[in-house]
């Protein structure tokens, strides 16, 4: 017994001794001590709020993902432009930590009639306030043909918006214009204009719109990109956007297909990623590493700015186990910012199906609250302040 006890206290001292010792690296550094870091942004004037942003978004991706939702304020599967709601909220009782918008009714020629653009700038002063992360697409009209984002019957728009002096040049300087002063007046409760990532021209990867594959040279779209940069903030003074480029990549692929028409590291900030992969989980976790190595490569932060299942169905069938089974297991481990869901459309009496997160009722709730449970999940509550510069983080 005795000897026994030798034994055990022996042991227990070696226990505290390699306790303590493992609590510090080689180098006598605490385990949480992040290696300093210096990024770049595309504007050398961004507001100290909008530097501050950006170190957060490159930390925040070594403790795990924020979850985002587009317009998930503004109005969800059963409800319009009612304070305080969300439809991820009613699910889980927190707001996503990212809040995606789209800026295109304020900018075009729908700036005029739209009616959902004060309740625009009211639900990102909201989610502002609660500290949550706001980034912004563009699903801009035509300026050539007075077509939708989808008219993609010209291959000269571009080349007429960066024709100085064209009618079409002209239009689309004058909806920048309505931009920058829409982002210029969008301020907190401190007075200080509020940090968007912006994503212009979003899915330039597709044929689809205007700006894609289909109607722009690799040129035309480089040359587009940074006028439209250039523009708003040299010309404009936007100092508030954290530029997010946003191919989309379905399929597996390498790193190269996010360096599809690459503008330049500098006139890109975030590396974004629109995936609508399906149940393609294989395709989704090599294309996320693959992400994840660009952004370590390049210094730029990045993440998933639009995914999900429409109807959230599997083989036509509700999928009930989505949420840990696609979004959280696949990004378990990977640095990865943010993975923002597409829009809940509002359809109150549910005659279609377009919508890629819960609502209250909806049959994987309960899975999706085991998503909110998830460790590497971030939502509202567990945000750090992403507007305070984070530890040993420089952004020039």
């Amino acid at each position: 017994m005795k000897s026994l006890y030798a034994i055990l206290i022996t042991m227990s001292l070696l226990f505290v001794g390699c306790s303590s010792s493992d609590d510090k690296d080689a180098g006598g550094n605490e385990p949480d001590e992040p290696t300093s870091v210096t990024l770049q942004l595309t504007d050398p004037n961004a507001t100290a709020e909008t530097k501050a942003l950006y170190s957060n978004l490159w930390r925040i991706q070594e403790k795990g993902t924020m979850f985002g939702h587009h317009d998930d304020l503004l109005y969800g599967r059963n409800w319009m432009t009612e304070v305080g709601r969300s439809d991820i909220k009613d699910v889980c009782g927190d707001y996503p930590g990212v809040f995606s918008v789209d800026f295109a009714e304020i900018m075009d020629d729908r700036s005029a009639t739209s009616t959902l653009n004060n309740d625009r700038a009211r639900v990102i002063k909201e989610a502002r306030e609660r500290g949550e992360v706001i980034t912004a697409c563009c699903h801009l009209n035509n300026p050539l043909t007075g077509g939708d984002s989808w008219d993609n019957s010209k291959n000269t728009v571009a080349k007429e918006i960066l024709t100085e002096g064209s009618a079409t040049n002209i239009k689309f300087n004058s909806w920048l214009d309505k931009l920058a002063n829409f982002a210029n007046n969008l301020k907190d409760n401190n007075g200080k204009v509020i940090p968007i990532i912006f994503r212009p021209f979003h899915e330039h990867t597709q044929t689809w719109s205007w700006w894609g594959s289909s109607a722009t040279t690799q040129q035309e779209f480089i040359s587009l990109w940074k006028y439209t940069i250039d523009y708003l903030k040299n010309k404009k003074q936007v100092h508030s956007f954290i530029y997010a480029i946003s191919p989309q990549l379905d399929g597996q692929g390498t790193i190269d297909n996010f360096l599809f028409r690459w503008p330049g590291d500098n006139y890109v900030d975030f590396l974004g990623w629109d995936s609508y992969h399906g149940t393609n989980t294989a395709a989704f976790s090599t294309n996320l590493r693959n992400l994840a190595t660009l952004s370590q490569q390049k210094l730029k932060p990045c993440g998933v700015t639009e995914t999900g299942i429409e109807g959230i169905v599997k083989n036509g069938a509700p999928y009930d186990t989505y949420w840990t089974n696609e979004i959280s297991i696949p990004l378990t481990g990977k640095k990865v910012s943010m993975v923002v869901m597409w829009r809940n459309k509002y359809d109150p009496s549910h005659e279609g199906s377009h919508f890629y997160a819960p609502f209250e009722g909806h049959s994987s709730a309960a899975n999706f609250k085991q998503l909110y449970a998830s460790p590497n999940m971030i939502f509202s509550k567990k945000l750090p302040n992403m507007y305070i510069m984070a530890a040993n983080t420089t952004v020039k």
